[in-house]
């Protein structure tokens, strides 16, 4: 029997979709001018449709990240756009800096920061901020605030060396002055003593020698008198004891203001010598023919430097 006919104006199943799949699998073919125009024309007579194949993307979310990322800002992708600065006024050597840095920084890389406008190496550095910055803690640790004033203390080489420089000059002019003086030994007040010659109990000298201190006193000296004096340190009690015949004192070693000595003309191996027991030279307490390699060690102990046996 044969299968009944579709009445007219009325498809039959599965047509729509054979229809669609021969659409899909056939190639696409360019549309001449007339088939163009044509297109065009429907488009303005519906523009609604034209509308819709012309709506925007739809926004991204404020949060969403993979809208963010697709907008650059010209900053690091690392955050650095992200630190919160800080203004400060740095003040070093009666001069202001106006600077912005991030709070989130030490006091280590600031002391960097104050070297690159300044010149002043970190090491020659105080930086005060309520006291003494620490370097290893952050300007937000120490609650550091915008507009915050920050004090640098220290000197940068050259002015170090223009300092010392004057000093060094002024001491080379006084050794040359000093050497331009008559010797001592040649002077009256001295000249009167050694004109008696050297005692005849005097110790052994040993020119161009150092040795530390004997353990006995050192003797057969004169004093500015012409009398016979000994010197007896004695280390443990922080004194010096200087004996004559008539009495013995005893000096505290801290008492003893400078020492001062100079070889004996024509008897090296000897030297004068004087302890400032005052504020000025007035207060010299001469000793004369005093062993050369002793010279050292007397001004060492005397002056704090101890000798230990």
């Amino acid at each position: 029997m044969a299968a009944a006919e579709a009445p007219d104006g009325m498809e039959e199943p599965g047509m729509d979709t054979e229809a669609e799949t021969v659409a899909a699998e056939a190639p696409a073919r360019p549309l001449n001018c007339v088939e163009a125009e044509a297109a065009a024309g429907a488009a303005a007579e519906d523009p609604c449709a034209a509308r819709g194949s012309l709506q925007p993307a739809p926004a991204q979310p404020p949060g969403d990240p993979a809208g963010q990322a697709s907008v650059s800002n010209g900053e690091d992708a690392g955050g650095g756009a992200d630190r919160e600065l800080v203004d400060l006024k740095i003040i070093w050597n009666k001069t202001k800096h106006d600077v912005k840095f991030p709070l989130d920084s030490t006091g280590s890389e600031l002391k960097q920061k104050i070297h690159s406008i300044t010149g002043l190496p970190p090491a020659m550095q105080k930086v005060m901020y309520k006291g003494l910055v620490p370097e290893e803690k952050t300007l937000r640790e120490i609650r550091v605030t915008s507009g915050a004033k920050i004090m640098v203390v220290g000197s940068t080489i050259n002015d170090v060396l223009a300092v010392n420089t004057p000093k060094d000059a002024a001491q080379q002019d006084a050794k040359a002055e000093e050497s331009k003086k008559e010797p001592l030994c040649r002077q009256k007040q001295h000249r009167k003593v050694l004109d008696k010659g050297k005692p005849e109990d005097a110790m052994p000298s040993v020119k161009g020698a150092q040795e530390r201190l004997p353990t006995v006193p050192l003797s057969g000296m004169y004093n500015k008198s012409g009398g016979k004096v000994r010197l007896t340190f004695k280390l443990e009690q922080d004194q010096l004891w200087i004996g004559t015949k008539e009495r013995t004192e005893k000096l505290p070693m801290g008492s003893i203001k400078n020492v001062v000595s100079e070889p004996i003309e024509g008897h090296e191996d000897y030297h004068m010598m004087a302890f400032q027991l005052g504020p000025t030279e007035a207060s010299y307490y001469w000793v004369y023919w005093v062993p050369t390699q002793y010279v050292d060690a007397i001004k060492d102990t005397v002056l704090g430097k101890w000798q230990y046996f």
